[in-house]
């Protein structure tokens, strides 16, 4: 099923997604990889605060390339999720409802994206030369001096992914 979505994604619109929903996000989500998701971790521990909104927020785990003339941002293909796996359900549980990458998911985030309705979307891997067409804005907003892997605030138009692991446990990469 075709579905256009505006930003961000309560637990409710996450609820309403099954796997295999082919969806066009439209609004601000931020972008996250290794390194910031560390950084992160580590700030929370020390008592810091969160550098972004997280309620209802979409991460996708991206590095961009730089932006030629003319661009909003370079190059925007999804970077492999499994390597956040080991941050994302406490992001989970602080209430992010959406993720966007590539790859399988670990248990422990599946069972968190259950425990509190978030949906993980795959973007097209290869394809970032024309997901950054849907990129209406970036700009980087903490960790600037990790360069491509400081967290930018993205807005999107009609950026389009696909559903691979709903809040309900349906996962396109078991059923193939």
């Amino acid at each position: 099923m075709e579905k256009y979505i505006a930003l961000p994604i309560t637990k409710e619109i996450a609820h309403s997604l099954t796997a295999g929903d082919y969806v066009y996000l439209t609004g601000t989500l931020y972008s996250a990889r290794d390194a910031a998701h560390k950084r992160i971790m580590e700030n929370l521990a020390a008592g810091g605060e969160l550098p972004l909104p997280i309620k209802d927020q979409t991460i996708y785990y991206l590095g961009p390339t730089p932006a030629k003339e003319g661009q909003v941002i370079g190059s925007a293909g999804p970077t492999t999720s499994s390597r956040m796996d080991k941050y994302t359900p406490t992001l989970i549980s602080l209430g992010m409802t959406g993720m966007i990458g590539k790859g399988r998911r670990s248990a422990e985030v599946i069972e968190a994206m259950k425990e509190n309705h978030a949906v993980y979307f795959a973007a097209v891997g290869g394809a970032g030369a024309l997901l950054s067409k849907c990129i209406v804005k970036a700009e980087v907003v903490a960790y600037e001096d990790l360069g491509a892997e400081a967290i930018y605030k993205l807005e999107v138009k009609n950026f389009p992914v696909i559903v691979v692991i709903d809040d309900k446990g349906g996962n396109l990469y078991e059923r193939g």
